[in-house]
């Protein structure tokens, strides 16, 4: 299972840690210089998440991995936790 979100496609980007050196030109320095240069990456805040997805005009549970911000705006409709059946908001919001 990668890490990409399942809506919203968010996934590892990429960048550099640049380190420097010296002082600066203005308090009588030669200038900063870089002097180490390496990868670091940047992860999206996932979590594994059980939800209701429909696929094909039909509906059915799995586990997803999805970021936060998709839980946050709505994107994601969660299974229900337990096997005793609906409550009247969620049978209103199925229908």
């Amino acid at each position: 299972m990668s890490a990409v979100c399942f809506y919203t496609g968010k996934k590892t980007s990429f960048g550099k840690i640049r380190r420097w050196r010296g002082q600066a030109i203005s308090k009588g320095g030669f200038g900063l210089k870089p002097t180490g240069i390496t990868r670091r990456t940047f992860k999206p805040n996932l979590q594994i998440v059980n939800a209701v997805i429909e696929v094909d005009g039909v509906k059915s549970q799995k586990r997803i991995r999805v970021s936060t911000k998709a839980i946050r705006d709505g994107l994601v409709v969660k299974a229900l936790k337990r096997k005793y059946g609906y409550t009247r908001k969620q049978k209103a919001a199925a229908q």
